[in-house]
């Protein structure tokens, strides 16, 4: 690849309750380019997200964001660890997209409320505005999170397991706006488990079981041997990195 990277990883590796979760991992993810991150479970996909955003400390090793800084960048967990029990109506949810902009003092005009209810209709909620967020489907909830991030406008969107256990409708059509953001020639990293689907939508791909296993074009890094060789490996363990997250502090 000779485009100017986005994120480029250099000997990276990453514990994560003191196991090496992504072990000596170096390459690039190119501006512009729609990449998926797949793997055995376990495989660190997923710390490789929240080191990328810097949610996680590295070990060894470096993340450059070359041109990036923390306001260009989204970030999508998953479902499982975002509390939909608080009193919060889809379009406040929305209107924090606006955050990185306003502040958390700024006023939110009717200028911005047009924009986030322009966003909730992108996404196929023009009308779900006043619901409170525990009221949704799982499906209904990561429409409303996409149009969140419609509204940050982040040239680097990180994306944990975004399709997982939402309908094939809404995948669909949130898979649309993946797209477009590839499209708007934005740097997108997707984690997802369903081969198919990555194969389908996905140029890019890199094959993780804590290290790397295959990185580029997809149809190339999705082979039977590169997929066995990232299962066996899944089920071994390192005892150098092992005792390299033992000692951190």
């Amino acid at each position: 690849m000779t485009q100017q990277p986005a994120i480029r990883l250099d000997n990276l590796t990453v514990c994560y309750d003191r196991h090496p979760a992504v072990h000596h991992l170096s390459g690039a993810f190119p501006d512009g380019s729609l990449t998926a991150i797949v793997g055995p479970n376990g495989a660190g996909k997923s710390t490789l997200l929240k080191a990328i955003m810097g949610m996680l400390p590295t070990t060894t090793g470096r993340i450059d964001h070359v041109a990036l800084t923390r306001a260009d960048i989204a970030y999508l967990p998953q479902q499982a660890q975002i509390d939909r029990q608080f009193p919060i109506t889809v379009l406040d949810v929305v209107l924090l997209g606006h955050w990185q902009r306003i502040g958390m003092l700024g006023a939110v005009t009717a200028a911005l409320r047009e924009q986030a209810n322009a966003a909730l209709a992108a996404v196929g909620l023009a009308d779900f505005g006043r619901r409170l967020i525990h009221s949704l489907s799982a499906g209904q909830f990561q429409r409303v999170l996409f149009a969140r991030m419609l509204l940050q406008e982040a040239r680097l969107i990180l994306l944990d397991e975004p399709f997982t256990a939402i309908d094939a409708r809404t995948t669909a059509d949130l898979l649309e706006v993946v797209q477009s953001w590839h499209a708007e020639r934005r740097t997108v990293i997707a984690v997802l488990h369903d081969l198919e689907q990555v194969r389908a939508h996905f140029p890019e791909t890199l094959l993780l079981a804590r290290s790397g296993i295959a990185w580029g074009r997809t149809a190339e890094v999705l082979t039977p041997t590169n997929l066995h060789r990232a299962r066996q490996i899944a089920e071994d363990w390192d005892d150098s990195a092992l005792l390299l997250c033992a000692v951190q502090p």
